[in-house]
């Protein structure tokens, strides 16, 4: 596969190359142009130059190649080039083919060093200091692969859902109150008023099933909680589900497994080389993911792993035991976690159902996955009903008043519905094995960073 030449008048100037018409080759491509010319254009990744013998590593989206050449006049270390030279195979040459060079041409010079040497990062060394310099660290081989990873999975996400019969949408991301009960949010000014930055879409995505009936979102959420640890972020990639005309929570949990699995077949057409790079392994993800309520996964850490879980929820080593306990019992990176308590989760949660049909005011129908050892995904069945919903929100001691945009959709027959939502940068931090989820996003928000 060729590109076309590039049309700027910068990368256009008269040269050999382009005199010949040569299109442009990437350097994944450069096996079947053996003993052929080549023009390639990249980035000077590294450079070394041993008495009037050149060589260079040039990096494309594609990957690297070595190029040797002798009189050239190098650049700095991320100077966009373009080579032209002949393709011969060499052993030890990035995907074992080098080209010969016969022109080099400069086509926008770097003009002072990077802060970092791009080739020898390591995401464990100096973290702060890759995040400060972000703007060139992010076009590091292993920076770069994260990005296509989650790239991929955001298309896969989109792909399999649209087959499934769901609907994109948008919803606002300034908003007047939050979806959580008003906690963990920003506040903005907006013409006097006070908004908010939205935390979830998770109120409109449920007035959107009135709509569509099954629909989905992938766009930005914020969160202001003051975390300054390895996997939270204050700025994250959801990614949202909702359907109506459920059953209970199991419909949902059923989707959510099926998207998962296309997922990880996408995952393994498209990214093998990003995985392999990374020393990562795409999980097989079971036909059905284990399940067990938050009460039992409490008394199986504390009974088998002598760990005391306090809080309502799972805390983060809890999360850690139970997973390790499936993978080892069962073979599965995933398992949800169900039953929430009705104090550990939102307002709109449906409640849960005691054998005789009537409602249990403890339990909910919320769930939450967890993959490899953390929690990657919340959801569960909402509340459909509107005298229910509002009952709800006067036990959690809301604003109603502050809810009325969204609890008026419910006068007017909403079915029972429920949805998920997927954090982006953790599933593709645990997919790669990556300690720090601020590296799965390319310019990380959390509570110390605003920039670059």
């Amino acid at each position: 596969m060729t590109q076309p030449a590039p049309t700027s008048p910068a990368q256009t100037a008269p040269t050999q190359a382009a005199a010949q018409g040569l299109p442009r080759t990437l350097t994944r491509e450069l096996p079947r142009h053996e003993g052929q010319t080549v023009r390639l254009q990249g980035f000077l990744h590294a450079r070394r130059d041993l008495g009037g013998v050149q060589f260079l590593v040039l990096r494309d989206v594609s990957g690297l190649a070595q190029c040797v050449g002798s009189g050239l006049d190098l650049p700095l270390a991320e100077s966009s080039v373009e080579v032209e030279g002949t393709v011969k195979a060499h052993p030890k040459a990035p995907g074992g083919f080098e080209v010969q060079v016969t022109a080099l041409r400069v086509i926008s010079a770097a003009t002072t060093a990077p802060p970092v040497e791009i080739p020898k990062m390591d995401w464990h060394v100096n973290p702060e200091t890759m995040l400060d310099y972000r703007v060139v660290t992010v076009r590091g081989l292993k920076e770069r692969a994260a990005l296509k990873v989650q790239a991929e999975l955001v298309a896969a996400f989109r792909d399999h859902l649209n087959t499934e019969g769901f609907t994109e949408i948008s919803t606002p991301k300034i908003v007047s109150a939050g979806a959580e009960g008003g906690a963990n949010l920003f506040p903005i000014e907006y013409f006097g008023q006070q908004a908010f930055l939205a935390q979830s879409p998770q109120l409109y995505k449920q007035i959107m099933v009135g709509v569509f009936e099954r629909v989905f979102e992938v766009a930005a959420v914020y969160r202001a909680e003051e975390h300054a640890t390895s996997r939270h972020l204050n700025e994250y990639l959801s990614l949202d589900v909702e359907l109506g005309f459920i059953q209970d929570e199991e419909d949902v949990m059923a989707l959510e497994n099926r998207l998962l699995g296309a997922i990880m077949v996408r995952l393994r057409e498209r990214c093998s080389a990003e995985f392999t790079l990374l020393g990562a392994h795409i999980p097989d993800v079971p036909a059905h993911i284990p399940r067990i309520t938050l009460m039992d996964a409490r008394r199986l850490v504390s009974e088998k792993y002598g760990h005391a879980v306090g809080g309502k929820d799972l805390d983060p080593e809890a999360e850690r035991l139970l997973s390790q306990h499936y993978a080892e019992t069962e073979g599965s990176d995933f398992v949800f976690v169900t039953k929430y308590p009705r104090a550990a989760r939102p307002f709109y949660t449906h409640a849960d159902h005691n054998e005789d049909g009537s409602l249990n005011p403890d339990l909910t129908r919320g769930f939450d996955l967890l993959f490899r050892g953390i929690e990657i995904t919340s959801g569960g069945q909402r509340i459909h009903d509107h005298a229910m919903l509002m009952d709800s929100i006067t036990s959690y001691k809301l604003n109603p008043a502050s809810l009325e945009g969204y609890t008026e959709v419910f006068k007017y027959g909403m079915p029972p519905h429920g949805g998920f939502a997927i954090g982006a940068e953790r599933l593709t931090a645990k997919l790669l094995g990556i300690s720090n989820v601020r590296y799965a996003r390319a310019f990380p928000r959390d509570r110390h960073r605003l920039t670059p």
